[in-house]
């Protein structure tokens, strides 16, 4: 079955931009109930567990209708959780701006580095109530940004509508941000950028494209 995965770095790694509380409910809380969750769902339905969560995003709208609401809103939570956590780094190390074929793709898709970041911004800061902000390949294989509404991530073939390949993720939700932001949300999504981890995300681009 699914499991919680460990933090790559430590609880107070993203301060001062986010705060080691929230990290620890974020992860230890709201991500571990969403596995456990899961896991309750696909009771009897082992056959259908993947070794990676990423490979059943696309398989849930076909999955059995009596178990297929939870297995949407908990196992995609779970995958995004697991996303986002990867996107950041410690933030002695993370921020700047993006590297090699990756830097190239949002130069020549967005116009340069400063206009991406709006792009995603207003997304993140946009999207009504909770949910995420996404950059990913589309379906053509050129990278986009959309928001998602609460649990929906650009895998669920089926359901969304801006399929494609998630390559970087800022979570929305309240329980993201409030302790230290409160209602602010522009300024966590601001404060996000000098988390993010530019090296994996030019790794996901890569195998993205394959």
């Amino acid at each position: 079955m699914y499991t919680l995965p460990d933090l790559p770095y430590e609880f107070g790694a993203l301060e001062p931009y986010i705060d080691e509380q929230t990290v620890r409910i974020h992860h230890g809380k709201h991500h571990s109930t969403y596995v456990t969750k899961l896991n309750d769902a696909l009771k009897g339905h082992e056959g259908l567990v993947t070794a990676d969560i990423a490979d059943l995003m696309p398989k849930i709208a076909s999955l059995p209708a009596d178990i297929r609401t939870a297995v949407r809103n908990n196992g995609a939570q779970h995958y995004n959780h697991s996303l986002y956590w990867e996107c950041m780094g410690p933030a002695a190390q993370a921020g700047g701006e993006p590297i090699g074929e990756l830097a190239l793709a949002i130069n020549s898709t967005f116009g340069d580095f400063a206009k991406f970041k709006e792009h995603l911004a207003k997304a993140a800061v946009g999207c009504f109530g909770s949910g995420w902000a996404w950059l990913y390949l589309d379906k053509e294989g050129k990278l986009a940004i959309c928001a998602t509404s609460n649990e929906a991530n650009p895998l669920m073939k089926g359901i969304v509508e801006n399929v494609g390949k998630p390559i970087l993720v800022v979570d929305v939700w309240e329980h993201a941000y409030y302790l230290k932001y409160q209602n602010r949300r522009p300024d966590y999504v601001d404060a996000w950028w000098s988390l993010v981890d530019w090296k994996a995300a030019a790794e996901r681009f890569a195998k993205a494209k394959g």
